[in-house]
Parts: structure tokens; sequence; C-alpha cells
């Protein structure tokens, strides 16, 4: 049971971070979290701790937890890391089977419908799924295991850069744009699309976080 609690606060707090309920570099308290997420201290403070290990959060003794906040540069070198982990595994993908295709097809229609809604916590959660179904395809377990580590890191900076309506728009075109790749077996067209779709986040955030200024929300 203690383990379910526990579990299910990480994804809770995790969602909170999506919707921008909680922002990089806010203080965590556990009281009020415990209370917002109607459990106790204990499962609070053991989800905080396992997304510390993730790099979610942040914890400082005597002060406690933040949401994790990363510099320009520090997105722009879990961005690197992304882009030769991704990079690697795309190369090393079978062709995909038309299951998949068609799998990849109705989860970007329904990106778009959310992105129509300008619900992007739904847009961040089937974001991960789209991209997932291509990593995990490859076979690559422990490569694929190390992006979602990132993923999850960086996973609040890519839901600012979805509030964008050009940015909604543009991951929508760029996906059907992969999946056409993907379904022509054209890999290296398929890396220079996910390098241009993966960079627009960074792109759009570095002014804001080079002049260190808070993150809209």
């Amino acid at each position: 049971m203690a383990g379910t609690s526990v579990g299910r606060a990480v994804e809770q707090i995790r969602q909170m971070m999506r919707s921008q309920e909680l922002l990089p570099g806010q203080p965590l308290r556990q009281e009020a979290l415990a209370e917002r997420l109607g459990v106790s201290r204990v499962p609070v403070r053991e989800a905080l701790k396992a997304l510390e290990a993730e790099g979610v959060v942040r914890h400082q003794p005597n002060v406690g937890y933040t949401v994790a906040r990363l510099s320009a540069d520090e997105l722009r070198q879990a961005y690197l890391m992304r882009g030769a982990l991704e990079a690697i595994v795309l190369r090393e993908l079978p062709r995909l089977s038309t299951a998949q295709l068609i799998r990849l097809s109705e989860l970007n229609d329904q990106i778009a419908q959310a992105a129509e809604q300008v619900d992007v916590l739904r847009i961040t959660e089937l974001n991960h799924d789209f991209h997932f179904v291509i990593f995990r395809a490859s076979g690559l377990q422990l490569i694929v295991d190390e992006i979602e580590r990132i993923w999850k890191m960086t996973e609040a900076y890519r839901a600012v850069y979805l509030y964008d309506e050009s940015a909604r728009r543009r991951i929508v075109r760029e996906h059907r744009q992969l999946i056409n790749a993907l379904r022509r077996g054209q890999t290296e067209k398929a890396v220079g699309i996910m390098d241009a779709h993966r960079e627009a986040t960074p792109a759009h955030l570095a002014p804001t976080l080079t002049a260190g200024l808070p993150l809209p929300g």
C-alpha cells in the first residue's frame, strides 16, 4: 500500500509540474503537498526523494525541497544528451509496423485536438507517449531509459513551451513529417526532423533563462 501511495504521489506531483501548478524554482512544502494530495506526509516525503533521484526536484539541508530550476546552460546540456542518445536510437530503429505507424498517427491527432483546446497537460502526456512509442521500438531499453530520465528532468520546460500557440501547431506538423519519414524508412531525414523538433524548446526558452527571469506561467 505504501508503495502504491508513493507512486501515486509521484505522478500527482509530476502532473502539478506539467500543468504549471508547480514551477521551476518553487519551494515544495511537504505539509501543503500532503493536504493537497489527501495523503500523509510519509508518501509525500518518499515521492520527493524519488523525484530528487530523477533530478526533477532538488533538496538543500535545512531548507527543503524545490522544483529543479535549470540554467540556460544546464538545459542546453540536457538537450545535447537527448540529441546524442535519440540519434542512436533512431539509427537502430527497425522499420515500424503498420500498427505502430497507425498508433503514432492516432496520438498525433489527439495532440492536435488537445492543442485546439489549449489542454497543455494532455498535450504533454500524449507527446511523451508519441515519442516513446518510437524510442521503445528500437529495443535499446537501457538507452531509452536514460532518455526518459532526461525527458522527465526537462518536462516542465517543454510544458512552458507548449503554452505558445505557434509551438503547439509546430509539434503537430513536425510529428506528421516524422511519421512520413519513418513510414518511408528515411532514417537520416527522421534524425534531422527530430533534431529540429527537439531544439525548438531550448531555443524558445534561452532568452528567459539567460536573463535569469522566471518562466512564464
